[in-house]
């Protein structure tokens, strides 16, 4: 055996013991007659000790050889630390070595293993099989698999099952763009990888397999973020006979399980809002509830006054920061310069402060009077200290920027704080969308997404009211989960397929073996998946998916480690049938 003990476990009840310990060298400390080494595996670190007095001569010798990241093996006696570590779980003990074993030596790694580490990002990614050695990245992927144990453990008790999906399916048009992948002995065809197991979860309801899940990995060719990857992973779900209801509360007790169980966090509340509410109150979709500054609507009582830009707007809104109307003219500037950034695009904003004694002060007092102003800290709930943003002009991009801002100040100030978690449901989504582009409609999920029963006469009439049987779980301000309850019947998913532009021959040969299938006795049936990244990121303090993910693309979409995607060889390219035609 290698080891006989991790370089976590030793204490005090070890001393005296004779054991066997390997890892990686963390650091060295050579004092001449004392060298001191600092050996780390995967369950912590434990001190060697050398002494010129009690180590072997040749042990000794070769102890000063040793560099970091060498992979030693060592045997010797657990003593007491004349000098205790109090920070470390070791800290009491450290190991007389009398056996030292050189099992690979190593380069010296182009950045330091530590916590704080001196490796930029491209660095670390190249090099990710040691960003992996230290602990924010390990502890990550440790954390992450505590989630899938999780998960798997409380889906498994509620009798859902385990089902893999294909991975090399059909290419379909709806959603972001596909990975494809040529087929060698069907020449000219291609498989794609799947954006979701979508219709062969809503397959399995129609086999009968009643309650499905898998975490699995999805495939899309999308413009990358922070908390997107070309190949990411789902908690995906199904179940039949269920109303939309029954999702809510299977997840909404998940989602308690796993606050529970991994953060200690006791939730009571999953507050429910529509859509429409979301995006009048917050801005967006996805709205985090941690703070309030929810959105005041102003044109009742800020238009038909002599200010121009306020008249010629769609909407004039606004929100109230908190204890901030003490910010100086420079702070104030700084906000404004935010907002006007290509980025959020708004093209100036106007300030009320809420002063202490009662008064209000503003960057367009020349306009409004104290009774004007005061109708305005009323609409935006804004109390004495507080200091009110307003931004106007085309309703649905003011939105979108005040919710930015509003996000921005509550950063600033300190409000979205990493350890508390305030889940809600978003309901009642539209369930199709217009494309002016395209001229025509899109599915806001998907095209399997059934219409709300009581809006089901409207889809004649006036598809764009349809209300999606659609709900979305947000934690924090990030959609961590979605889904629907889906279509049943052929006769409305060839509806919906028109809808959306599909000819029949289009629907047939697209989604034909779907059709086909709903005709052997579908059962009603939902899901959701939740995206595991992201959620994993959340539970764990952060917003970036990455550090979460054993080997991530970057921001190109490339695995700077392996190099990849990268040219193959025109033996491959003419076994698949396939020519490259390259631009210059």
């Amino acid at each position: 055996m290698y080891r006989s003990h991790n370089c976590g476990v030793l204490n005090a009840s070890h001393i005296n013991k004779e054991v066997s310990l390997a890892g990686w060298v963390q650091k060295s400390r050579d004092k001449g007659f004392m060298i001191w080494v600092d050996l780390r595996d995967r369950y912590g670190v434990t001190q060697l000790i050398f002494d010129e007095q009690r180590t072997d001569k040749a042990v000794f010798e070769k102890a000063k050889s040793l560099g970091r990241e060498f992979v030693v093996q060592v045997k010797g006696t657990v003593i007491e630390r004349e000098s205790k570590n109090p920070s470390m779980a070791t800290g009491d003990i450290e190991i007389l070595v009398s056996e030292l074993n050189i099992l690979n030596e190593a380069l010296l790694p182009p950045f330091t293993i530590e916590d704080d580490t001196d490796g930029g990002e491209e660095t670390r990614m190249k090099y990710r099989y040691l960003d992996i050695r230290r602990n924010p990245v390990k502890n990550a992927l440790l954390f992450r698999h505590k989630v899938a144990m999780e998960v798997r453990k409380y889906l498994s008790d509620l009798d859902f099952c385990e089902v893999e999906t294909p991975y090399l399916i059909k290419s379909t048009p709806e959603g972001a763009r596909d990975f494809v992948v040529p087929s060698r002995m069907n020449e000219g065809q291609f498989y794609a990888l799947p954006q979701s197991p979508q219709t062969f979860k809503q397959l399995l309801m129609v086999g009968g397999m009643d309650k499905y899940f898998q975490i699995v990995k999805c495939f899309r060719d999308e413009d990358l973020r922070a908390d997107r990857q070309p190949e990411f992973t789902q908690i995906d779900c199904e179940m039949a006979f269920v109303e939309q209801e029954d999702i809510l509360n299977v997840f909404e007790g998940l989602t308690r399980h796993l606050l529970k169980e991994l953060k200690g966090v006791e939730v009571d509340q999953f507050p429910r809002i529509t859509y429409d509410y979301a995006m009048k109150t917050y801005g967006n979709d996805k709205p985090d509830i941690r703070f309030e500054m929810k959105f005041g609507e102003l044109n009742a009582v800020a238009q038909h006054k002599e200010f121009g830009v306020f008249n010629s707007a769609e909407l004039v809104v606004g929100i109230a920061a908190p204890g901030c109307a003490s910010y100086t003219r420079k702070e104030i500037d700084a906000l404004i310069d935010w907002v006007k950034r290509p980025q959020i695009g708004a093209s100036g904003m106007v300030y009320v402060k809420c002063e202490e004694d009662g008064t209000f002060k503003s960057s367009v007092d020349k306009f409004y009077d104290q009774d004007d102003l005061k109708k305005w800290a009323e609409a935006t709930n804004a109390k004495a200290g507080d200091l009110i943003l307003i931004l106007s002009g085309n309703a649905d991009k003011t939105r979108t920027q005040l919710s930015a801002l509003r996000m921005e100040v509550a950063t600033r100030l300190g409000l979205r704080k990493p350890d508390e978690f305030a889940p809600l449901w978003v309901v009642d989504f539209p369930l199709l969308e217009w494309d002016e582009e395209s001229g025509r409609y899109h599915a806001m999920h998907h095209p399997f997404t059934s219409p709300k029963p009581e809006d089901m006469k409207l889809i004649e009439t006036n598809p764009g009211k349809v209300r999606a049987n659609a709900y979305d779980m947000v934690l924090n301000g990030n959609e961590i989960g979605g889904g629907s309850i889906r279509i049943h019947d052929k006769a409305l998913q060839s509806s919906m397929f028109s809808l959306l532009g599909f000819t029949p021959e289009q629907a047939e040969a697209q989604f034909g073996f779907l059709m086909n299938a709903f005709q052997f006795g579908a059962p009603p049936h939902g899901g959701l998946a939740f995206g595991l990244d992201r959620l994993v990121a959340i539970l764990g303090g952060q917003e970036t998916i990455r550090d979460f993910i054993a080997f991530p693309k970057n921001n190109s979409g490339r695995d700077v480690m392996i190099d990849a995607p990268s040219a193959i060889d025109e033996a491959q390219l003419n076994e698949l049938h396939i020519k490259l035609n390259l631009s210059e």
